[in-house]
């Protein structure tokens, strides 16, 4: 491989960003053959580099296995519906004085955040999300304790 040129640097990015969105990617050999059938010729270092300099992250997916994304748009960003697909990686609900804490499997709260604030509900203002828990913040007026009785009924089937 000769020297790269910055735009060719700059285009290669731009498909890498572009199939991390589009679709589901979850190894860098994938990745490395889906670049090179678009005609970029990298290395596993260079494409390391490439994917931190994107800070793209490897998530856990609702219905299992891992995948590359970036910015928080995976290539299968959970939908509405979705809470009940998430509802085996919950082990656990609970209310405080002001938010609601949600505990995972290890590695799935992302996935499971992603799903509480795809679904919208009018009760929850938002969701921050580490390795296997989740902070929840209800929304002005409602009580942490509502948003649990509302979350368990959803989920009780993969708490039990």
């Amino acid at each position: 491989m000769g020297p790269v040129r910055p735009n060719e640097s700059l285009s290669r990015r731009e498909a890498i960003r572009h199939l991390i969105r589009t679709e589901q990617i979850g190894t860098q050999e994938e990745l490395r053959e889906r670049v090179a059938k678009l005609g970029f010729d990298v290395t596993q270092a260079t494409l390391s580099r490439d994917l931190a300099r994107l800070r793209a992250r490897r998530v856990t997916l609702a219905e299992g296995g891992m995948v590359y994304e970036i910015e928080g748009f995976p290539a299968a960003a959970p939908r509405g519906g979705d809470l009940e697909r998430v509802r085996d990686m919950v082990t656990h609900v609970a209310a405080g004085d002001g938010l609601v804490v949600v505990h995972t499997l290890p590695g799935a709260a992302s996935a499971v955040a992603r799903a509480l604030d795809a679904a919208k509900l009018s009760e929850l203002l938002g969701t921050i999300a580490g390795d296997d828990t989740i902070f929840l913040a209800p929304a002005r007026g409602v009580a942490p304790s509502k948003l649990v009785k509302g979350l368990i009924s959803v989920w009780k089937k993969g708490m039990q």
